[in-house]
């Protein structure tokens, strides 16, 4: 990790004499934490509860959920591309549907990630605990929580490099997870028999559970991507925000098709589909497969370096939201207070509090407390997905043609694609209210989301409308190479 020593400038850029968020992510660390974004533990342990429930089959889940998000990716692109900010889609729902959904989603956003906070210290403490049994579980909670708080007040490139690193050594193990399993398919593996179309067809079929199975595993696997627009968010920090937005929205596409789909497509290839040992680790069982000893260390090793590069990024999309509500008058003043190295301390630390205090109702309460505040961040990622779609709706028709003609990145197929964006978030709300272990996520999202709509409602009771002040619209891009074109 030598970059680590790179220097960096004492003092962040300053805009109209005020401290602003230090530009110092790099191109490399803006790729990684896009591709880090998509990556988590989910992939390597949730995903076998998806084959388990839907087969073969779960490869068409995995498709259909990844078009949504590399639909979603685009939208917020164009809008990111056009004016990169901190607040993202907050910022642009401030500007589309008025200051009372920026308010909303971005309080709901900010939630998410702190409750992911206690659920991933959790995960890795798990792990570490199994390795050194003689600290109580809850200690190495703290010490992970405590070093990644470390790195993001530190510096934001102290962040980018951790998440460059972590993210690296997940890239690193799904290409070799990747390469053996192609190897192992065509039959070149020794003591490796070729499965042809076996594991697929056979076993029931490829839809051995039906369609629903297969629309039911959609629920499952689409949570999985969230975490893609945090590159949009950092963005704002980084020497080319424009550039890094466009590079890092284009790449969604192919970072979805190798790294989930391909690694779940070799998964179900190679091992039955209904076996116990998919369902418990699928990973896990293809390296095993391969012969390589130690599979399980292997896998809590890389299912360690995703949780924590979830800590990492979590804590620092958490308060890179909160530091941007402050900035707009959405929450405490202090928040959006900057230190002379470019990073909003008190919104890391206060995030950080919180992210303490869900680790330890974790502990004292898990099957309560905790489990009620998990309930409520169940369906956050489709309602910031839907605010997405319709803030880029509404924000591409307002803009000129003129205006829309100059966008350096466009949604495809404006407006109809955006609507079967639209349509198919909807029909997944929907689809967590048919569904009886979804229902209550959705019923506790929904309490929350409605609290926190009605707090920004009645804040700006006398003025509903989208802002439009000049400053702000949306409907003229940024130039690229302009300097300065960032707002924070």
């Amino acid at each position: 990790m030598a970059n680590l020593t790179d220097t960096e400038p004492t003092t962040a850029k300053k805009s109209g004499g005020g401290q602003q968020l230090a530009q110092t992510l790099k191109p490399r660390h803006l790729s990684m934490i896009a591709i880090a974004g998509v990556i988590g533990a989910g992939l390597f342990v949730g995903s076998g509860a998806a084959i388990q429930q839907a087969g073969p089959g779960i490869l068409v889940a995995y498709a259909a959920a990844g078009l949504l998000v590399i639909l979603v990716m685009r939208m917020l692109g164009e809008m990111a591309a056009a004016h990169p900010e901190t607040g993202s889609f907050s910022s642009y729902a401030d500007k589309a549907l008025g200051r009372w959904a920026g308010l909303s989603i971005g309080w709901l956003y900010a939630w998410f990630w702190i409750i992911v906070l206690g659920i991933e210290a959790t995960a890795g403490a798990a792990i570490v605990h199994r390795w050194v049994p003689e600290v109580d579980q809850w200690v190495w909670a703290l010490i992970l929580m405590v070093l990644l708080t470390l790195t993001n007040v530190a510096s934001v490139k102290m962040f980018g490099e951790f998440e460059f690193w972590f993210a690296s050594i997940k890239v690193a193990a799904i290409a070799v997870f990747l390469l053996l399993g192609v190897v192992a398919i065509i039959g070149l593996m020794p003591g490796v028999e070729a499965p042809g179309m076996s594991n697929l067809t056979g076993n029931g079929g490829f839809f051995p559970s039906g369609s629903g199975a297969v629309l039911g595993g959609v629920l499952v696997v689409v949570f999985s991507f969230f975490g893609a627009e945090i590159a949009t968010i950092a963005a704002g920090e980084s020497e080319n925000p424009v550039d890094a937005v466009k590079k890092a929205v284009k790449s969604t596409v192919w970072r979805i098709l190798v790294f989930y789909i391909g690694s779940i497509a070799i998964v179900v290839t190679l091992l039955p589909w209904n076996s116990a040992s998919v369902a418990k680790s699928p990973y896990v069982a293809v390296i095993e497969l391969y012969g390589i000893p130690g599979a399980g260390t292997i896998m809590d090793i890389i299912v360690l370096t995703s949780v924590l590069s979830c800590l990492n990024s979590g804590l620092y999309t958490a308060s890179r939201m909160l530091f941007s509500l402050s900035e707009r008058g959405d929450a405490p003043q202090v928040w959006s207070t900057i230190s002379v190295r470019g990073v909003p301390r008190g919104a890391v630390l206060s995030s950080t509090v919180v992210g303490f205090i869900t680790v330890g109702m974790n502990y004292l309460f898990p099957d309560t407390v905790f489990l009620f505040l998990v309930n409520t961040s169940g369906a956050i990622a489709l309602l910031v997905w839907l605010v997405i779609a319709v803030s880029q709706l509404i924000l591409r028709r307002r803009m000129g043609t003129d205006a829309a003609s100059r966008l350096s990145l466009k949604m495809w197929a404006f407006p109809y694609l955006t609507w079967v964006a639209i349509a198919a978030i909807v029909a997944l709300l929907m689809g967590m209210a048919l569904l009886e272990r979804t229902r209550q996520e959705l019923l506790m999202s929904m309490l929350l989301a409605s609290v926190v709509v009605g707090i920004g409602l009645w804040k700006y009771r006398g003025n509903l409308g989208p802002v439009h002040s000049r400053a702000d619209e949306v409907s003229e891009p940024v130039n690229p190479s302009s300097e300065g074109s960032v707002r924070k």
